[in-house]
């Protein structure tokens, strides 16, 4: 059985995005610099400290996925230079200091609407994934304190943050382990994390497997599970950003 797209809008326009979000005081949007190819280059997927966001080397897809809060890559879908690492931007673009990480991936919708002519639309597509919900016993969540650290670090086996909101959570899991982690809990706060668990590839350690860990350490479980999820569909960009 065919499961139907359902089309949510069509055709942002720089226009329309202008009338419905506010604006970063001061902002630049540049051709990241061509580099020999094999050349390693440091990537920046998005920072947001005192109302200032950087992007550094990034695609224009992975644009979209940090003003749109999307979990994978797999949900934008457009023409491929626009994951192609032969086209990269660098980003820097000052808010209010009191402005918080929402209002930023707002602006930057607008901005990349401005300065790089993307029109969008969004659909749901269906999408085999991991859904994160609470475990039986509930979830063990610690919400985090006001004044630590925004968003940690992580890397396979092992992430942690003082101020981490679930979104950042479940693409990291998605990132290190290969497969698209969706939230299900519910949960809309930011919590301090510490998740610790031995990836399945990983054959030189003993611990817990990462749904073991899930559910000891934060209170929450895995289910496999087939639904339609958002996706970013790109109908028109320039590669060249227009003069600031």
């Amino acid at each position: 059985m065919k499961i139907p797209i359902a089309v949510l809008w069509v055709g942002l326009t720089a226009a329309s995005l202008h009338a419905q979000t506010p604006q970063f005081e001061v902002a630049t949007v540049k051709a990241s610099v061509a580099v020999p190819l094999g050349t390693s280059i440091n990537i920046n997927l998005g920072t947001f400290r005192n109302g200032t966001l950087t992007m550094t080397n990034v695609t224009l897809g992975e644009c979209i996925q940090f003003a749109y809060s999307l979990i994978s890559q797999d949900q934008v879908a457009g023409p491929d230079w626009i994951k192609s690492r032969e086209t990269r931007f660098d980003i820097v673009a000052k808010a209010s200091p009191d402005t918080d990480v929402d209002g930023a991936r707002r602006m930057l919708r607008s901005l990349l609407a401005d300065r790089l002519k993307l029109e969008i639309r969004a659909e749901q597509r269906p999408y085999s994934f991991v859904a994160v919900v609470p475990a039986k016993g509930g979830s063990k969540l610690t919400p985090a304190k006001e004044g630590d650290p925004q968003p940690g670090s992580g890397a396979p086996g092992r992430i942690i943050g003082q101020q981490m909101p679930m979104s950042v959570l479940m693409s990291l899991l998605s990132r290190f382990e290969g497969q698209l982690f969706v939230d299900k809990t519910g949960q809309t706060g930011r919590y301090q994390i510490k998740l610790e668990w031995v990836p399945d590839n990983d054959t030189t350690r003993n611990g817990a497997s990462l749904a073991e860990a899930l559910e000891a350490q934060l209170g929450l479980r895995m289910e496999r599970r087939r639904e339609p999820l958002d996706v970013i569909v790109v109908q028109k960009a320039e590669r060249t950003p227009a003069d600031n």
